[in-house]
């Protein structure tokens, strides 16, 4: 009687079945990754995967655009047409035309090659793609730079009106703070022009744009969706493991043709019969 080898039988099954086994390693390394998954679920806070758009990503866009203007351009026009930036407005309640104005404080950097950046404001219309929202909607932007209590600096505030289904809503950046009804220093009215494109033919002041990610602005996954997503990371990779595993029993028991010569008489030992027949 021939003792069962189920190493022998693993060990042949893998070199007659190259493909086969690629696939049980392909179902094992997803396993284990749904599981290393799962594991870094539980010990980080997740984005949701939901949200298509949030403030980090909108400022990310607007910042791979220069903001130009017409360097002979009036500013005292400008300036006269200027008005202070508008009052909070509830996010969830839509103006008579269906748009929404915000005016946040946001994690945005101008730079300027030819002008001052104290008390300047710059105002343009874009479309929503071009600050990756979906659609080809009109949106108004204006970019205040403002400068801090008692001289420390600048920081910038962001003035955005477009329509309500349209913009991130979900997490906002903190509201700017009001500033006195007067017009600032330089107020341009600009157009968009890539920041990697050719410099402008014409004599320009042009202002880069550099966002830093804000964590903060980033909507998070809640503790129960993320214990949900967790459970099912946990049951789809024990699924895997329980085929994975059956596929390992099959290859163990099953019997498969040796490429060895010693089969031959490997086989021949195990068809002898048990008792001698001259006994």
């Amino acid at each position: 009687m021939c003792a069962c080898q189920p190493g022998v039988n693993l060990r042949d099954y893998v070199s007659l079945h190259p493909p086969e086994v690629t696939f049980f390693l392909c179902l094992l390394s997803l396993a284990v990754s749904l599981l290393c998954l799962r594991f870094y679920g539980q010990t980080h806070t997740l984005p949701n995967p939901d949200i298509a758009t949030d403030w980090n990503r909108l400022l990310s866009s607007l910042a791979e655009f220069q903001l130009c203007a017409d360097a002979n351009s009036s500013v005292a026009a400008a300036a006269a047409s200027w008005t202070a930036p508008p009052p909070p407005q509830d996010p969830t309640e839509a103006g008579p035309t269906g748009d929404t104005l915000l005016h946040r404080r946001v994690p945005l950097v101008v730079g300027a090659t030819s002008a001052p950046l104290e008390a300047l404001s710059l105002h343009t219309e874009v479309t929503a793609s071009q600050l990756g929202l979906p659609g080809n909607a009109s949106v108004s932007v204006t970019v205040h730079v403002l400068s801090e209590a008692e001289g420390k600096g600048t920081y910038t505030c962001l003035t955005i009106s477009g329509p309500t289904h349209l913009l991130p809503l979900d997490l906002l950046p903190p509201e700017c703070p009001r500033t006195e009804n007067v017009p600032p220093a330089v107020v341009h009215l600009v157009t968009l022009t890539p920041s990697t494109g050719a410099p402008p033919a014409a004599p320009q002041s042009c202002f880069s744009l550099q966002s830093h990610h804000d964590p903060a602005l980033t909507v998070m996954l809640t503790q129960e969706d993320q214990e949900v997503a967790g459970r099912h990371l946990l049951e789809s990779s024990g699924c895997l493991l329980g085929v994975c595993l059956l596929f390992c029993l099959y290859a163990s028991l099953r019997r498969s043709p040796r490429r060895h010569p010693a089969n031959a008489a490997d086989r021949h030992i195990c068809t002898q019969p048990l008792v001698d027949s001259d006994h």
